[in-house]
């Protein structure tokens, strides 16, 4: 059986995360992924979670509080598109892993959905301020309104900036053209 592909994103970001490292959380949305993030950067990491809708932020709230996790994760309510200005200090240029989900809230608003252009913003953002050896790990989902131009336009930057990424779901091929994507671009 194939495995999700957030899960496939978890399996290939839980080798590079160790205790310390800092990793943000572009789209909190239920709090899966920054739960997962607060867990491999272990007691003496950073996460930072962003999600515009307030819903979002309680959700995962309530989930980092019931796993233990607060302490270390800062959320904040906004877009994505101000990671640039919400990053703190001590985070700039120690990105190992920021993890994006784009699309909507599942079980919420699906009017409310990420843009191409405020992707965009917060994808240079994290490049900006990745380590080394850090990864942005993008899930895209076509399906709904507005995500296969959101898809397009990550792409035709990705082309037109020659950054390394690769798309790392062995069955993409297979998949039909309304499906999720996952995309990696990282550094080293």
């Amino acid at each position: 059986m194939r495995q999700p592909l957030t899960q496939l994103a978890q399996t290939l970001i839980r080798p590079r995360l160790q205790a310390g490292d800092c990793a943000v959380d572009a789209t909190v949305g239920n709090g899966h992924d920054t739960r997962f993030l607060a867990e491999c950067v272990g007691e003496t990491g950073q996460v930072l979670g962003l999600d515009i809708q307030e819903a979002a932020i309680r959700t995962t709230e309530g989930r980092l509080a019931q796993a233990g996790l607060n302490g270390r994760v800062q959320l904040r309510q906004c877009g994505h598109e101000r990671l640039d200005q919400v990053l703190p200090d001590h985070m700039r240029g120690r990105l190992k892993v920021v993890m994006f989900n784009l699309g909507y809230l599942p079980g919420g608003d699906h009017d409310i959905v990420t843009r191409p252009d405020t992707t965009l913003t917060a994808i240079r953002a994290a490049w900006d301020n990745l380590c080394a050896d850090g990864l942005i790990s993008l899930m895209i989902y076509r399906g709904h309104r507005g995500g296969k131009d959101e898809y397009q336009a990550i792409r035709q930057w990705l082309d037109d900036s020659a950054l390394p990424w690769s798309r790392p779901d062995p069955e993409a091929a297979q998949r039909p053209a309304t499906a999720p994507v996952l995309l990696h671009l990282g550094r080293g």
